[in-house]
This record gives C-alpha cells, structure tokens and sequence, in this order.
C-alpha cells in the first residue's frame, strides 16, 4: 500500500530552485519542466480568448493535469521532508519567499505602468505567484506529513474536506495549498524512489498511452461540460454544482485522482535521456514560470491578443508561446536574473558565529601490547 510507513532512502540527486540543493541534474525532470512550462505559457498567452476559442479551451482542459499539477508533483520529488534548520530556512526564503516578493512588487509596477493602481500584495499575490506562496506551506508541512500513519489518506481528506470550508479561500493560497498537498506528498514518494515498477515496467507503458489518449479525448468531447472552478481549486463547493452540496467533495476527489494519473502517465511516456535543446531549456522551467508573466501581461493588456481570432493568427499565437518558454529558460537569461530568482541573502543575515571552544582531551592512554610468552620447543620425537 502507498501510506505504509517509509524506508530510509537516498535523496534524489537532483537540483531544483524550491531549496533542495543536490549533486547531478536529471534530464527525466528537466524535460518534463520544459513541457509543463511551454503548456503554461501557451494557456497564460491565449487566457484571454480562451472562451471564445474552442481549440484553445479544448486544449486547456486536454493538458490542465500536465501544468499545474505536474509542477506541484515535481516540486515534491525535489523536496526534503527532514528537520528544517537554519539552512533549510534560509534556502527557502532565498529560493522562495524573497523571488515572490521581488517578483510581485515588479508586477504591481508593471500593472501601475499600464495603468492601474498600484497595489502591493502580501496575503494574495498576483496571477502566477499563488505557487510560491503554497510551495513555501507545502515545504513546511511536508516533514509534518511524512510522519502521519496515512499521509495520502490524511491529506486527500483534507483536499475535499476543505471546500466546505468558507475561510480557505484565496488569501495566503490557503486553499490549493490544501487541495494540492495529496499531490505535492505523492511527488515526494517518487523522488524516493516508489513507484518504479510503473516507471520501468513494458505494461505500463501502453497504459500511459492509452491515458494521454483519453485525456485528449475528455478534452476536445467535454471540454465546456468541465467547469473552471472545477480545475482552479481556489473557491470553496458550490450549490451549483452537478452533485449537490452534499456530493461535491465526489467531484474534486474524481479531479485529483485523475490529475495524479494522468501526471503518473506524463512521466511514463517522457524521454530519461538528454534532449539536445529541450533538457538544458528545461532546467530553467523556475525562471521560466516567474518571468512569463511579465511578458505576457502588457500583450494582453495593450489588446493584442484579442485581436487573433482565425486558425492561422491561433497557430502563430502558439508558436510565439513556445518562442518565448525557449527564450526565458535559455542560460542567458537564467543569469541575468538570477538576482531575482535566487538573491543573495548575505545582507539579510548575521554571519554564523562559531561555538564555544571546546577543551581539548588527553589522548586517550594506549594499552601496553602483552610481551609473547617464551616459546617451548617441541621433543624431537625419534622413529
């Protein structure tokens, strides 16, 4: 069973910017970034037609489980559920809660550039950067979780319990942070190294297929039958919904499991092998999902992308998408903000000062080695 108490086990040896630091890249995650970032970009380019566009609410639908979900799956492979000491805080607050701030401050500046008012945000942050508010939760929670009887029983129950629950709603992300968790821990089992008979297995493969398929097919068939509200995780239950008050918990359950599944099909299907272009891209899948807002925003703002409304101008949307991911997770660019994605925090903390001198002790006495006993020649014996 999955919530059976955990073996000891190596750390993935991995890098990743949500503070867990390690010794080798692997191209398996770094290729499944790029295509969970390129997904992202391309749905956050053409939001705002989306309603009126079939293909692309189509397709919204198709792949929301290879977005959203794979980053929070991912971002628990790469998480360490041990004791959070001073290093793992500091780590967190310089590869989460500092990229979070600076980044929203730049879009409050940009969205007073266009116009609006300027706002800082603190208990809900803009657009994308709900991520890093529940990223920073689930890290501290998950040395919580790991320690429960049931950790995925527990935490499911809490994903739906939460929706009745008119608190959790946006502030602080309270609620996808819930919601998200069962998928968050279930990332961290595969970066322990569970599930890999699924991973490695010749059956399995013609199921991850037959998953992509049926996803695809849920997509272009029942695409406006699937509510947003659904998906987004961020709104309490309804009394709208198909099932009642009562039975609206069945829904999201239904939601969950699928997105698991169908994220467990992603991984099954995606190369373990360097690709040329599309591994080095995708290591920069952190910087690509801070910085593609930004981008975006002011194009859809100025009414540029209200203007597509045929085939070709959707096809060429897209591929502008796919341009841009490439261009924001090139090394280049990695670079250039680094400052932002990982500041220094040198400035922010006293440098560590050493303990006490501890008083030197006497080398221990070395036993005096017991001389041989004098040896006693045997009789010669005679024939």
């Amino acid at each position: 069973m999955m919530d059976k108490p955990l073996p000891k086990r190596a750390a993935p040896v991995s890098t990743d910017r949500a503070g867990v630091a390690g010794r080798a890249r692997n191209p398996w995650w770094d290729n499944t970034r790029f295509l969970s970032a390129t997904l992202i970009v391309i749905l956050h380019t053409g939001g705002s037609i989306m309603a009126r566009e079939e293909v692309l609410h189509s397709f919204h639908i198709a792949s929301w489980a290879f977005r959203v979900p794979a980053f929070v799956m991912l971002a628990g492979v790469f998480s360490n559920a041990g004791p959070l000491g001073p290093r793992s805080l500091r780590t967190l607050l310089q590869s989460i809660v500092l990229p979070a701030l600076a980044f929203s401050l730049l879009y409050s500046l940009e969205k007073y550039w266009l116009g609006d008012e300027f706002i800082v945000h603190v208990v809900q942050l803009p657009w994308t950067l709900w991520f890093l508010m529940s990223l920073f939760f689930w890290r501290l929670l998950l040395p919580l979780v790991v320690q429960l009887r049931h950790p995925l029983l527990v935490t499911t129950g809490v994903a739906l319990a939460v929706g009745y629950v008119e608190e959790f709603g946006m502030a602080f992300s309270a609620s996808r942070t819930l919601v998200y968790l069962p998928l968050f821990y279930l990332g961290w089992r595969i970066g322990q190294g569970y599930l890999n008979t699924w991973f490695t297995s010749r059956w399995s493969l013609f199921v991850a297929v037959a998953g992509i398929l049926a996803s695809c097919v849920v997509g272009w068939l029942w695409h406006w039958d699937i509510k947003g509200n659904w998906l987004s995780m961020r709104h309490p239950y309804s009394v709208a919904d198909p099932l009642g008050l009562e039975w609206a918990w069945v829904i999201r359950l239904l939601v969950l499991a699928s997105a698991a599944a169908l994220v467990l099909c992603l991984l099954r299907l995606m190369p373990r092998r360097r690709l040329p272009l599309i591994t080095t891209l995708g290591a920069g899948g952190f910087t690509i999902y801070l910085l593609h807002p930004l981008v975006i925003l002011p194009v859809r703002e100025l009414g540029w992308v209200s203007r597509v409304n045929t085939s070709v101008e959707i096809v060429g949307l897209v591929l502008c998408a796919v341009l841009l991911t490439m261009v924001l997770g090139s090394p280049p660019v990695r670079r250039l903000v680094r400052p932002l994605t990982r500041p220094s925090t040198g400035w922010l903390f006293a440098p560590a000062t050493p303990g006490p001198p501890q008083p030197e002790r006497a080398p221990a006495p070395v036993p005096p080695v017991p001389e041989p006993a004098p040896s006693v020649p045997e009789p010669v014996r005679t024939p």
